[in-house]
C-alpha cells in the first residue's frame, strides 16, 4: 500500500504539530490523501492525555516556564509524558483497516515498531503485560497514546534515542509511579546510533509492520498538494 511520510529536521512546537495532524486527518477522512506519517521532534514539552492527571505534574506552571517546558492537554489516550529533542515522535494519520482494524491491533502494531526498532539499534526491548509501550532492562523506551476520529488515527508514539531524560523527572511518566524511563543512549552510551539512523529505522519498521511503502518527503521538499500547509480542507 502506498503511503506518505513527512519528516521534519527542526523541532516542531507541539501546537503546530497538532494543527498539521488535524489538517491531514481531515484530508485523509475525505480521501484526498493516502495514509500519512509525520516524523518529528518537539521542543521540551509535557502533554497530558485523556487520562492525564494534574497531580502527576511535579512542578508548578511557573517552574515549567522557567525550565522552558511547555505544558499541553492532548486528545490522545494515556496519561502524562514528556517530549524533547533527541526523542523521535511518530504521528501516523491512518484509516484503519485489515490487520489494524481495531484499536488493540493498532496498539500492538505500534509496539511492534518500537520493539523492532530498538533491536535494530542494538537494544533488546519487549512488551509488558498490562502496560503499553516498549520496555528495556533500564526502563520504558517508547510511549504510545493515540486517538481515532471516524476510524482515522492521530497522535501516536514517542521513541527515546538520546533525549535529556531529566525532563521526565518533572512528571510521573505515564502515571506509573516508581517506573524508570530509558533511551537508546542509556543502554549504549557512546555507541548510540545517530538520530538520522534511528529515524530511518523507525520508518523502515513502520513499513514492515504495517505492510506499506512510504514515499518520503522532508520539510522544504516540493510537496504534493495534500501535504502543503496552505491547502484548505
Amino acid at each position: 500500500m502506498k503511503s506518505w511520510c513527512l519528516r521534519f529536521e527542526r523541532p516542531v512546537p507541539y501546537s503546530e504539530a497538532r494543527d498539521i495532524q488535524l489538517r491531514l486527518l481531515e484530508e485523509r477522512r475525505r480521501e484526498r490523501i493516502p495514509d500519512t506519517v509525520l516524523l518529528l521532534q518537539h521542543p521540551p514539552t509535557i502533554t497530558l492525555g485523556q487520562r492525564g492527571r494534574d497531580h502527576y505534574l511535579l512542578k508548578t506552571p511557573a517552574e515549567y516556564r522557567e525550565r522552558g517546558i511547555e505544558v499541553h492537554k492532548a486528545e490522545r489516550g494515556g496519561d502524562v509524558t514528556w517530549h524533547g529533542p533527541g526523542q523521535w515522535v511518530l504521528y501516523p494519520i491512518l484509516h484503519l483497516g485489515g490487520r489494524g482494524a481495531d484499536s488493540h491491533g493498532y496498539l500492538y502494531n505500534l509496539e511492534e515498531v518500537a520493539v523492532r526498532t530498538a533491536g535494530d539499534l542494538g537494544v533488546r526491548a519487549w512488551r509488558r503485560e498490562g502496560k503499553n509501550g516498549a520496555w528495556t532492562e533500564a526502563g520504558k523506551i517508547a510511549a504510545i497514546g493515540f486517538r481515532l476520529r471516524r476510524w482515522v488515527t492521530f497522535h501516536g508514539m514517542s521513541f527515546n534515542v538520546m533525549p535529556d531524560l531529566s525532563g521526565f523527572d518533572t512528571i510521573v511518566p505515564c502515571g506509573l509511579e516508581g517506573e524508570k524511563v530509558a533511551s537508546i543512549e542509556t543502554l549504549l552510551g557512546s555507541a548510540t546510533p545517530s538520530m538520522d539512523r534511528a529515524g530511518d529505522a523507525l520508518l523502515e519498521n513502520f513499513e514492515g509492520v504495517f505492510d506499506r511503502t512510504l514515499t518520503r518527503f522532508r520539510e522544504g521538499d516540493a510537496l504534493p498538494a495534500g501535504l502543503q500547509p496552505d491547502r484548505g480542507t
